[in-house]
C-alpha cells in the first residue's frame, strides 16, 4: 500500500466527482487540506474550505505549455491537484506523469464519469466503446460507425452533442439514438434524450457543460477495421493503393498500439488512414509531394474517421529528415529517387518492417536489387477482375505489383 502521507516530491491527484468536496472520503479531505499547495480549476478550489497559510493555484493556459514552470516552482512543496472522477481517464493525471514521470506522481481516483454513466445507461463495459474528444477533432467519431454499436463520449462542452448530431446524420446514422447525461452524481443531474436527426431539427434549449454522451448506433453497415477498404471510400485521382494490394500490404506492416507508420508518396493516403483505423493508438505520417494530394489525403482522413493523420507535404528523402522515427514504413511512389530507400531503411526502429511497391521496370530493378542485398519477400501480385466483354464476362487485369517486404531483425 502507498504511505497515507505522500512525500514532499510527489503530486497527488484527487479524483473529486459531481458532488464535489461533501462527496470526498475523510482519508482525502484530510490530504488536501494538509497539503502546502493545491492545484485546480476554479470550480475546484472554490469548493474548499478555508485552509490557512495553503496556496491555491490555478490551472495555467495553455495548460501544457504553462505547466512545466509551475511545477518547477513547486519543487520540494507538498502539493495536490484536483481532478474531475478518474484522473487518468482524459485527465490531468495522465499529464503530470507525462512530464514529471510516474514514480513523482500519486493518484486517489473517484468514479469517473464513464462508470456512472455505463450505470445509468445500463451498458456492459466489455459491450462499449469510449471515445474522448475533449481537446479532439469530433470527426473520431466517424471510426466507430457500425449499426448497433454503443458509444460513450467524453464530450468537450455543450456544443458536442450538436457537433456529434450533424457528423452521424451526414453519415447516414440520423436514427442513431443520443442520450445526454449531464453532472453525473450530482444533485442536478439530468437526462436528455433524441435521435440524431430530431436533435438537429429541434435542438434542446440548454445542454449541461458537463455531461457525457452516450451513442447508440443506427444506421448502414460501416466499413469495418480490417484492412482492405472499398477503393470508392477514398476520394483520388487514380493515385490509390488499390483493396487487394492494400491489404496484403498493411498485412505485412502489422499496425500495432502505439506504433508510427511512414506513408511515403502517399498518393490518397489509403495505407496511412487503414493504419490508423486498425487501433486508436496507431500514429501515420503521410509524405506526399503534391500539395493538392497533400489536401485530398486530409480529407479522406477526417471522413474516415482518423482526422490525426499526420501530412507532410514534400518530397522523399528530404521531407523525412524531421520526422520522428518510424516502426513501420510504406513506400507507394518515389522508390526510384536516390536516397529514398536508404533513408526508410535508417529511420526504421528495432523490430520495423518495410513494404515497398513497384510497378514499372525500373523499380522492379531497383527492389530485386535490395532482395538480393538485404533479403525480406519479393512477391509479384496479380489481380484481375470480372467485367463485361461484349455480351459475355472477361477477366480484366490490373497493373502486376512488384512487393517487396523486409523486417531487418527478424
Amino acid at each position: 500500500m502507498e504511505p497515507d502521507t505522500p512525500p514532499k516530491d510527489t503530486v497527488t491527484v484527487v479524483g473529486v466527482g459531481a458532488d464535489g468536496w461533501p462527496g470526498l472520503p475523510e482519508r482525502l479531505r484530510r490530504l488536501v487540506l494538509d497539503a502546502d499547495a493545491v492545484l485546480g480549476g476554479r470550480r475546484h478550489l472554490a469548493m474548499l474550505p478555508e485552509a490557512p497559510g495553503q496556496r491555491r493555484l490555478v490551472w495555467p493556459a495553455p495548460l501544457r505549455e504553462g505547466l512545466p514552470p509551475l511545477l518547477a516552482s513547486l519543487d520540494g512543496v507538498r502539493t495536490v491537484a484536483l481532478s474531475s472522477g478518474d484522473p487518468l481517464l482524459s485527465g490531468v493525471g495522465t499529464t503530470l506523469i507525462g512530464l514529471l514521470g510516474p514514480d513523482a506522481v500519486r493518484v486517489e481516483p473517484g468514479v469517473s464519469s464513464i462508470a456512472l454513466a455505463r450505470a445509468r445507461m445500463r451498458w456492459p463495459a466489455e459491450r462499449c466503446a469510449v471515445v474522448s474528444l475533449v481537446g479532439r477533432d469530433p470527426r473520431l467519431l466517424l471510426r466507430q460507425l457500425a449499426p448497433g454499436h454503443r458509444v460513450l463520449v467524453l464530450s468537450s462542452g455543450a456544443d458536442t452533442p450538436a457537433a456529434a448530431a450533424a457528423l452521424l446524420a451526414g453519415a447516414g446514422y440520423g436514427a442513431s439514438r443520443m442520450t445526454v447525461l449531464g453532472d453525473l452524481g450530482a444533485d442536478s443531474e439530468s437526462r436528455l434524450e433524441a435521435t440524431a436527426d430530431a436533435w438537429l431539427a429541434d435542438p434542446p434549449a440548454a445542454v449541461p457543460a458537463l455531461h457525457v454522451l452516450a451513442l447508440e448506433l443506427a444506421g448502414p453497415p460501416g466499413y469495418g477495421l480490417v484492412a482492405g477498404l472499398p477503393d470508392d471510400a477514398f476520394e483520388h485521382d487514380g493515385q490509390l493503393t488499390k483493396r487487394d494490394l492494400r491489404a496484403s500490404a498493411l498485412a505485412r506492416l502489422a499496425p500495432a498500439p502505439g506504433q508510427h507508420l511512414w506513408d511515403v508518396g502517399a498518393g490518397a493516403g489509403s495505407i496511412g488512414i487503414e493504419w490508423m483505423r486498425a487501433h486508436p493508438a496507431c500514429a501515420a505520417t503521410a509524405v506526399e509531394a503534391r500539395a493538392d494530394r497533400a489536401e485530398r489525403i486530409g480529407r479522406n482522413a477526417g471522413r474516415l474517421g482518423v482526422p490525426g493523420l499526420h501530412v507532410v507535404t514534400g518530397r522523399a528523402p528530404e521531407a523525412l529528415a524531421a520526422l520522428a522515427a518510424p516502426d513501420a514504413v510504406f513506400v507507394g511512389g518515389g522508390a526510384t529517387r536516390p536516397g529514398v530507400l536508404d533513408a526508410c531503411l535508417r529511420a526504421l526502429r528495432p523490430g520495423g518492417r518495410l513494404v515497398v511497391h513497384g510497378v514499372t521496370l525500373e523499380t522492379e530493378h531497383l527492389l530485386a536489387d535490395a532482395y538480393r542485398r538485404h533479403g525480406g519477400e519479393l512477391t509479384r501480385i496479380a489481380v484481375e477482375t470480372a467485367a463485361p466483354v461484349g455480351a459475355f464476362t472477361g477477366w480484366t487485369p490490373a497493373r502486376t505489383v512488384t512487393q517487396w517486404f523486409l523486417a531487418p531483425g527478424r
